[in-house]
């Protein structure tokens, strides 16, 4: 039996599809249907008597070979990939829930995912009852008869909180429920939630599987009766993702692991050198030691990701001058880019988020989060120094 590959090799050597031209990496499959050799052919199809593609919607040549690396990189069953991150989070919950249904999930999520669980899925009554990070113990407290799955993000955005998937899975085993898992900021490389338990995982593949700010994409992987549930619903509603993205997606996890290692690594070094930093009241980064998370990080994760949060002096007014001072480093509101980019999370990706939530959450109006690109760590350093030395 040969040895299993490393991660790295099954990132780029997975192929899937090739031609008749022996092409070295896979061609683009811009199409949106695909033709039948003859009516049987074409009914046995439709009636999934004969598995093949049949309409780009529903499955696609590149959107295929994307999907089964994801599976292989996590270790699950099967997959289904999405026009966005969003897109996967919402078909992923709107496949798997009914009316009447109930969801226990972390406080700590992406701002557009709390507003499903706070204006879209209420009119169709269901229900979600949060948790905070710092007391998971709560969390068999708040399960309901009704309840159908927990749902977390870890790290969490904006605050890189670590929830333990292990001691979320016992729960859910010892109570039938379904473990949902957001591992965007990890991505498979740094971590794999179904080694711990998780049912389902979801990623934004728009952040550090692309890692160039190029396209939107997502994907949920897990097992395959599950994902089953989640292709027949995403078959109908047509959130699929589109071929050339997939391509691009596909061909970036070629590069994954080496783009994260040097990202983890100038991220380890700004948060060290934020630690000792006059006008940061607070930094939170996974491989610190003094994450109060620290011991769950280092037992699930590979390195402490590329995201690192920390709260300037001087509240709004200190925040907005933070902003306006940097220079290199790019304001935006996106994430897992090759160039580093800081983000106020209060008025841009949580600005929708009601105020008792965001400060439950430990989203402060002078909270920024710093998105590790592959800069020179001293220019970067260099760069939020000065911004941070022009706080009064």
């Amino acid at each position: 039996m040969s040895k299993k590959k490393n991660f790295e090799t099954l990132a780029i050597r997975t192929q899937t599809e090739t031609t008749q031209f022996s092409e070295h990496s896979v061609p683009l499959y811009l199409t949106s249907g695909f033709v039948f050799d003859d009516a049987e052919e074409m009914r046995a199809s439709f009636a999934e008597e004969k598995q093949r593609d049949l309409y780009s919607r529903y499955s696609n040549p590149n959107v295929n070979e994307f999907i089964d690396k994801i599976c292989l990189m996590e270790g699950a069953e099967a997959g289904f990939a999405f026009a966005s991150g969003m897109a996967a989070v919402f078909s992923t919950f709107a496949a798997l829930l009914d009316a009447g249904d109930h969801v226990v999930s972390c406080r700590s999520v992406f701002g557009a995912t709390h507003g499903l669980f706070s204006k879209y899925f209420p009119k169709w009554n269901i229900e979600c009852t949060y948790f905070d990070v710092d007391n998971v113990e709560s969390v068999e407290g708040l399960i309901q008869p009704n309840t159908k799955f927990i749902y977390a993000e870890t790290p969490t955005n904006p605050g890189v909180d670590v929830l333990d998937i292990e001691y979320l899975s016992a729960i859910c085993k010892k109570h039938n429920l379904l473990l949902i898992i957001d591992n965007c900021f990890a991505t498979p490389y740094l971590q794999q939630p179904m080694k711990f338990g998780a049912d389902l995982v979801i990623h934004s593949a728009t952040k550090l599987i692309d890692g160039q700010g190029r396209v939107l994409g997502g994907v949920t992987v897990g097992n395959k009766d599950l994902i089953r549930e989640i292709y027949l619903f995403s078959r109908l509603t047509g959130p699929a993702l589109s071929p050339f993205n997939a391509w691009v997606l596909s061909k970036s996890l070629e590069t994954l692991a080496v783009r994260v290692d040097r990202q983890c690594e100038n991220a380890l070094k700004l948060a060290e050198f934020l630690e000792s930093h006059p006008k940061v009241n607070w930094v939170k980064y996974p491989f610190l030691k003094s994450h109060p998370q620290y011991e769950i990080a280092i037992k699930q994760m590979k390195f402490g990701g590329t995201i690192v949060a920390f709260e300037v002096l001087g509240g709004v007014a200190g925040g907005r001058n933070f902003f306006d001072t940097i220079k290199m480093c790019s304001l935006s509101a996106n994430l897992g880019d090759t160039r580093t980019i800081v983000t106020h999370p209060a008025s841009t990706t949580h600005a929708k988020v009601e105020d008792e939530i965001k400060e439950a959450a430990g989203i402060t109006d002078g909270m920024v989060r710093c998105s590790l690109g592959l800069e020179h760590i001293d220019d970067i350093i260099a760069d939020i120094d000065q911004a941070l030395n022009s706080l009064t």
